[in-house]
């Protein structure tokens, strides 16, 4: 059976394990339980990666990540130092993207923003992969890159891998998510940062029924409430990256 044919048929039986239901556009899950912003917050991580954002931004949403008690802070190499200042040893981490978002730098280049992200106060990466060597269909170096970025990492971060859902065709979907699988980095990252698409409750069930539940799954893309915070938790994600974080957690979920 060749390539194309085993794409066809994996691809075929997981969408098969999802309700019909839940692939109507726009259907609700069954028996979705709404969470309150407390059980919400431990679960979002705040994100500050907005090109106008400032030292005030930061200070601002370190503020709000402590009071809140979301698990991180994202912020951009750029502000790590101050991240951690600001955040003066609480609970709260800080969540750096590397080579984000194209993900086309080279993995040297990686590998030093892993460096000094880690260095300065860093404890969650979202590594971007090499688009460009899945679009090419160079897994030997998608899967090479992402190692070394890991290995780097040595433990001392969280490394997140963003699969960049939009972009893919379903073998480059498979293929992506069996690396990071072999990877053991700690989360896949359904990223929607090149596509403008929302986060939905598909595909983390998608991505859940590739990975299994060996490894945890962060969404984000537009995740502006507390019903689809609670949605997507609810269909196998574990982490929710957010900007309207302090929003999700204080207006109360609609039923």
């Amino acid at each position: 059976m060749d390539i194309e044919a085993i794409v066809a048929k994996v691809t075929q039986e997981v969408y098969a394990r999802l309700a019909p239901a839940e692939l109507a556009e726009g259907a609700k899950p069954a028996r979705a339980r709404m969470l309150t912003g407390m059980e919400l917050a431990g679960s979002l991580e705040h994100s500050l990666l907005n090109p106008d954002t400032s030292t005030d931004k930061i200070k601002q949403g370190c503020e709000e990540a402590k009071k809140f008690g979301f698990v991180n802070v994202c912020v951009s190499p750029y502000f790590v130092s101050l991240a951690k200042e600001r955040l003066g040893g609480c609970n709260v981490g800080i969540c750096v993207p590397v080579g984000f978002p194209h993900g086309a730098a080279s993995t040297k280049a990686k590998c030093a923003e892993i460096r000094e992200a880690i260095l300065n106060g860093a404890t969650e990466l979202d590594v971007s992969l090499q688009i460009v060597a899945i679009k090419s269909g160079d897994y030997d170096a998608v899967e090479k890159d992402l190692a070394e970025m890991i290995s780097v990492a040595g433990g001392r971060a969280k490394v997140k891998a963003i699969y960049e859902q939009g972009l893919l065709t379903d073998e480059e979907k498979l293929r992506t998510l069996a690396i990071i699988q072999r990877s053991c980095a700690d989360y896949v990252k359904i990223s929607n940062a090149l596509t403008g698409a929302k986060a939905c409750m598909n595909d983390v069930k998608f991505v859940r029924s590739i990975v299994g539940l060996g490894i945890g799954i962060k969404i984000d893309g537009g995740i502006k409430d507390a019903k689809t915070a609670s949605i997507l938790l609810g269909s196998g994600a574990n982490r929710l990256g957010c900007s309207a974080s302090v929003q999700i957690v204080t207006i109360p979920a609609e039923p």
